[in-house]
């Protein structure tokens, strides 16, 4: 683990060294990478100097106690040893968390998908407040959201919703949310006040860049038709919607939510190319088995990861036993502490994997 730090300590100094030459900043594309590789580096970089400190403390506060007889200096060394030893021990496991393997995909914007399940309108209801949810969660954290296609229901709900989610870090915090949410409440429908069980399909998509997947022109049909829905009379009365149709995969596209018909057409392209991603990241997380989100869940979009019981007041994860009193709250887009309890179960994980290989 050392010899890794100060690898990347090393690394860290010599780009710190490149970015104050005055070359670099010629070199705008080389000058990005350099301060973004900096910014990646940094955490690690501190939290092992911090620990380099603590280390030097222990082992000064181990040599003075062995030299000293006055008892109340004697006491007062040991509560500094004590607190140095503790603080080797806390950075030492944010190092080993800091050397895992990043993610690739953490840094990417995503696509969001929501689709209502079981439960008829009440599903449909329970998927747009899904929707909002993660809305006013993006907004927390500053990150835009662009809808790109929507298809409601007759009391408001969405059959069917995708965004796409741009911001710092959206891939890294959103990606534990795929899967099956489940609501349990009282229908506003329901004049027998008899709880039902709902239920809506989360899908979280990294955004692929065209280098990422290669699209075929003949493998793609492309419709342009007039929007359907809610959208003002501009968009109603132009052929401004696209539908792209995938031969390969089957996969369909509808984009109508922009009033240029290109604007819908490059939407659409983008969230194909997520989805073929996606895929292939499936095939590649499938044949690499139980390496993945072993301990969490595999973000499979049949597995059901989340409980909403509204009558109790709870949000329950099921892949971490997690149970939390604020429902409200979390409907409202409260969702650090959720999240963070799964990063970190993710990152227990994979640190039992590398100490059981």
């Amino acid at each position: 683990m050392f010899e890794q730090c100060e690898s990347v300590v090393k690394h860290y100094e010599e780009i710190q060294a490149e970015l104050a030459s005055p070359d670099v900043a010629l070199d705008q594309n080389r000058y990005r990478k350099l301060m973004k590789e900096e910014s990646d580096l940094s955490p690690l970089v501190e939290t092992y100097r911090a620990y380099t400190r603590a280390g030097s403390d222990k082992e000064d506060a181990l040599q003075m106690l062995e030299e000293e007889k006055d008892p109340e200096l004697r006491a007062l060394l040991k509560e500094e040893l004590g607190d140095a030893e503790a603080k080797v021990l806390d950075l030492g496991e944010k190092l080993k968390i800091l050397l895992l393997p990043k993610d690739p995909n953490d840094d990417r914007n995503i696509m969001l998908e929501i689709r209502a399940g079981a439960g008829g309108e009440e599903a449909a209801l329970f998927a747009a407040e899904l929707y909002r949810m993660y809305v006013h969660y993006a907004e927390t954290r500053r990150w835009k959201v662009e809808m790109i296609s929507l298809s409601e229901s007759g009391l408001g709900g969405f059959k069917e919703v995708v965004a796409m989610i741009s911001g710092k870090g959206a891939y890294s915090r959103m990606k534990y949310e795929s899967g099956v949410h489940r609501v349990q409440r009282v229908p506003e429908t329901e004049s027998g006040g008899r709880i039902h069980t709902s239920t809506a399909t989360v899908a979280v998509m990294p955004e692929a860049e065209e280098v990422d997947v290669v699209i075929d022109p003949n493998d793609i049909r492309i419709d342009v038709m007039r929007a359907s829905g809610n959208g003002g009379q501009c968009v109603n009365t132009t052929d401004s919607a696209v539908r792209l149709t995938h031969y390969p995969t089957g996969i369909v596209i509808y984009s109508q939510t922009e009033k240029s018909q290109l604007q819908n057409k490059d939407k659409a392209f983008k969230l194909l190319r997520s989805k073929l991603y996606e895929l292939e990241l499936e095939k590649k997380q499938s044949a690499e088995a139980e390496a993945r989100r072993s301990q969490i869940g595999t973000g499979d979009r049949s597995e059901k990861i989340r409980t909403y019981n509204f009558p109790q007041g709870r949000v329950t994860d099921h892949r971490i036993h997690l149970t939390l009193y604020k429902i409200d709250a979390v409907m409202n887009g409260d969702l650090n502490e959720l999240i963070d309890s799964l990063t970190a179960a993710d990152q227990a994980a994979q640190l039992a994997q590398q100490e059981a290989v």
